[in-house]
This record gives C-alpha cells, sequence and structure tokens, in this order.
C-alpha cells in the first residue's frame, strides 16, 4: 500500500533527501517550501522520475496563522491527487541557522528561531493532526548540538532541546491513535544550512571532524536513509526516541 508523506522543507537539504529515500522506498509525497518554488519542483520531478508522486505546497513555518488554511491546502490536494482524506507520514525538518554566542544574541535571532524551530512545529503538528491517519509516524528533526556544546550555538540547540522534548509527550499523547513520534538528531552536515560553513568552509569542516569518532563531517545520505527508515513498518516500535546520527559527534 503506497504511504505519503508531508516533509516540511524538503526543496533541498536534509528534507530533499529524505524526500528522494521516502520515494526509493516506495513512498509518495507532499514537500513543502518556503520561498524556492523552482527547486521544490525539481524535487517533484526527481521523485516523479523515481515512479512515484510528489506535490510541493508552499509554507512559511514561523506564521501561525497560515496553518489552518495550509491544512485546507492539504486537505483538498490529498483529495485531488490521491483520492484520500489523510496522509500517513509528518516530517517537521524545516528550519534555519543563526548563530551568536550567548552574550551576543539579539532578541530577534532568539524569536526567530523559537518561531520556526518549536512554535512552527508545534502548531504546525497541532493543525494537521486531523489528517495524520491512526498508525502513523511523526519525525521530528533535531541536531547534535543538544547533546554535544559548541559556543555560538546556544538559542539554536535550546529550541532544538524543546522540540525533543515535545516528541515525548506527542508519543505518549498519540499512543492511543498507533502514532509513533520519534526525533533524528543530525550532526555536523555538508549542506547550504546557516550559510553553508560545514560544507564550504575548511576549516569549520576540519573542526566537526576532528569532534566526530568517525572522522568526518556528515552528508545528506547519512541523514535521509535514517528518517525514511523510522516510517517503514520494520521500525514500527520505536516510539518516543530520541535518535542520533551524527557518526558519534563529540563522544
Amino acid at each position: 500500500m503506497t504511504t505519503i508523506s508531508l516533509i516540511t522543507g524538503a526543496s533541498r537539504g536534509l528534507g530533499r533527501n529524505a524526500a528522494l529515500h521516502i520515494a526509493r522506498a516506495g513512498g509518495d509525497v507532499i514537500l513543502t517550501y518556503r520561498a524556492q518554488e523552482s527547486e521544490a519542483q525539481a524535487v517533484v520531478a526527481e521523485i516523479a522520475a523515481l515512479g512515484r508522486r510528489a506535490i510541493a505546497l508552499q509554507l512559511d513555518t514561523a506564521d501561525v496563522a497560515s496553518f489552518a488554511t495550509f491544512a485546507r491546502t492539504v486537505r483538498q490536494a490529498l483529495s485531488a491527487h490521491w483520492s484520500a482524506t489523510c496522509f500517513d507520514h509528518l516530517v517537521n525538518n524545516a528550519g534555519h541557522g543563526d548563530y551568536a554566542l550567548i552574550a551576543d544574541t539579539t532578541e530577534a535571532q532568539f524569536d526567530s528561531l523559537v518561531n520556526v524551530h518549536f512554535k512552527g512545529v508545534f502548531f504546525l503538528t497541532q493543525a494537521l493532526l486531523p489528517l495524520l491517519a491512526d498508525g502513523g509516524r511523526i519525525v521530528n528533526v533535531s541536531t547534535g548540538l543538544t547533546g554535544a556544546c559548541f559556543p555560538g550555538y546556544a538559542a539554536y540547540a535550546c529550541v532544538k532541546g524543546a522540540v525533543e522534548v515535545l516528541t515525548r509527550y506527542l508519543a505518549r499523547e498519540l499512543g492511543a491513535r498507533g502514532i509513533a513520534v520519534n526525533t533524528v538528531a543530525p550532526g555536523a552536515i555538508e549542506t547550504d544550512f546557516g550559510g553553508g560553513a560545514v560544507r564550504d568552509n575548511p576549516d569549520v569542516n576540519q573542526l566537526f571532524a576532528g569532534m566526530t569518532a568517525l572522522g568526518r563531517a556528515g552528508v545528506p545520505d547519512d541523514i535521509g536513509p535514517m528518517i525514511a527508515s523510522l516510517l517503514a513498518p520494520a521500525n514500527r516500535w520505536v516510539n518516543g526516541q530520541r535518535i542520533e546520527v551524527s557518526g558519534g559527534q563529540g563522544i
């Protein structure tokens, strides 16, 4: 039976990689993008080339007031493209980086991180729960920096820590519906996230490689398969967990 996964922020980076791995495993995808529609449509085309169905919907995960309208759009899309009333998996992936030492962090930086990485995740999940199938899955994307501390990442890591707590509460409250909820916490990954520092700055790359037991920074193909695997039937009994996928960062 075909599954439908909704992945936020899937026009690039880890979201894109997860979408492609889900498609390779036989699933269809609803992906969201904030501004880069052309990149999102390119992912839709890649998924179509794999023989699966995908659509791209615009969403600003910081705009809580838009979530009710977005949920109605998802409902209409499910009916139009799949003749369905619900989807199977929600992957809360969308995010951005904004880094500063605690002494230098502004209220605007802090609020932006909270709005996207925690408040947005909380209320988007709430808005979509009526459309999520019983027996479905939620994966929230966090960071290895909730465990390994690195100066300049305090506010970012704190809001991701809040998402990890939210994951456990969702798992408890949604258990009666058979919905499993887990966190994937990537280590430093070579993407354009945070201005592409890990990917494009050799000094930053080597710094994180030196913190990692396997001796390198991660790449998207280290993370997408883990997200996809948590949605597979074989992992139905994994629930309420924080799964770090970092190559041993900071151990």
